[in-house]
């Protein structure tokens, strides 16, 4: 998949008008006119400013400031999401553009989106706004977009990265070495090749598709669940065989793949009984999103042997708390989430974003697979 480079300078040099559902809120920028704009970013602190393309976080906020600004717009950002008192909330009542990210998301409620009679536009520099109560959002006529693509690479790299952590039990034997430790039967007693297992992906989008056709190479034995089978072409092209019934493929799979969008009826599907249908020692990775595993569940299948490993970047809520259950079960390779978020997924996600921005100025269409709402409507991953 080729992907053009952006460099953040160039980044930092550098909809649809009416609509009849519902009118409330159309999604319209005049010309001329001056628009606030609230971003949400994570906090860098000293990293800030150790790499020029760093342009995810609250300190170089996509690189966008100038340009805005020259344009005769305010930008807030802002890393102060939660509370009452909270910074992002001081500005609900009066922006007209909220940006947000999934790694350190603003979580937009019905209730936020009511006080803000002036919203207009939520945009996620990412993938995925499950952040935001987009039923809510659609019946009060905000449009919803994201840049679709900007991070699929970054994600598809780390969740192989992921698989190999977990079949070649790698974080025990990290851990000796920096505990000045040395025991290689307590790493070797579990750790397996990837060739010959069989790893099935719960989504073929466009991070699945991705990842299969990076686990090709390795000689497993690809499955694949989605709502929609691929063509003839791509399931040659990555070796993998369809699978209509989830229930039919998890207890197949040695490796389980999360690659579904977070939606009411995926909330919570990995609970006991699903987990209990799948592989006693499975290796679970998600980068999907938290809430699609039952919390407890996982835990109690960690701690019992039932699911031999388990890692992701993704929790419920982020940023974690520091009693999260998921921190201290065993044979665990959690971390922040940080997949998405590399710098060149930066680079790609501001560019997008400024692109989006453009065009709601000129009140222009975005491109059609960025809208998640649009004209009160979801797109299908989210209905």
């Amino acid at each position: 998949m080729a992907m053009r480079r952006v460099t953040g300078a160039a980044i930092r040099a550098c909809v649809s008008s009416s609509s009849s559902v519902p009118l409330a809120r159309q999604f319209h920028a005049s010309s001329g006119d001056s628009k606030k704009i609230v971003g949400v970013f994570y906090k860098a602190n000293e990293y800030a400013s150790k790499n020029p393309n760093f342009l995810g976080c609250v300190e170089n906020a996509l690189g966008i400031r100038s340009w805005l600004e020259s344009q005769g717009h305010q930008y807030v950002v802002t890393d102060d999401k939660e509370g009452p008192d909270c910074e992002l909330e001081k500005h609900i009542p009066d922006l007209h553009v909220l940006i947000s990210t999934p790694f350190h998301p603003a979580y937009v409620t019905a209730e936020r989106i009511k006080k803000a009679k002036n919203l207009q536009l939520l945009l996620t520099a990412g993938i995925g706004s499950d952040h935001i109560d987009l039923q809510a959002a659609a019946a009060a006529g905000l449009t919803v977009a994201e840049v679709t693509g900007s991070n699929v690479v970054s994600v598809a790299e780390d969740e192989l990265m992921r698989i190999l952590i977990l079949m070649r039990n790698f974080v025990p034997g990290y851990n000796q070495v920096v505990n000045g430790e040395w025991n290689v039967a307590g790493i070797a007693y579990r750790a397996y090749d990837l060739e010959g297992k069989t790893v099935g992906t719960v989504g073929a989008g466009r991070i699945g598709k991705l990842l299969l056709q990076r686990l090709k190479p390795f000689g497993c034995n690809l499955l694949y669940h989605d709502r929609l089978q691929m063509g003839p072409e791509m399931e040659k092209e990555t070796g993998a065989k369809y699978v209509e019934s989830l229930d039919e493929m998890l207890p197949k799979c040695d490796v389980v793949v999360v690659n579904t969008p977070l939606t009411e009826k995926t909330r919570g599907m990995f609970n006991r009984e699903m987990i209990g249908k799948m592989k006693k020692g499975v290796l679970i990775v998600n980068n999907a999103r938290g809430a699609i595993m039952d919390r407890q569940a996982v835990v109690e299948a960690v701690e019992s042997g039932h699911i031999g490993g388990y890692s992701g970047d993704v929790w419920d809520p982020q940023p974690a708390l520091k009693d999260h259950p998921w921190r201290y079960m065993p044979n665990q390779a959690m971390t922040p989430h940080i997949s998405g978020t590399t710098i060149d997924a930066q680079l790609r996600y501001a560019a997008g974003t400024k692109d989006m921005l453009e065009k709601y100025f000129k009140g222009e269409d975005f491109p059609a697979q960025n809208y998640i709402v649009k004209d009160g409507e979801l797109a299908p991953q989210y209905r």
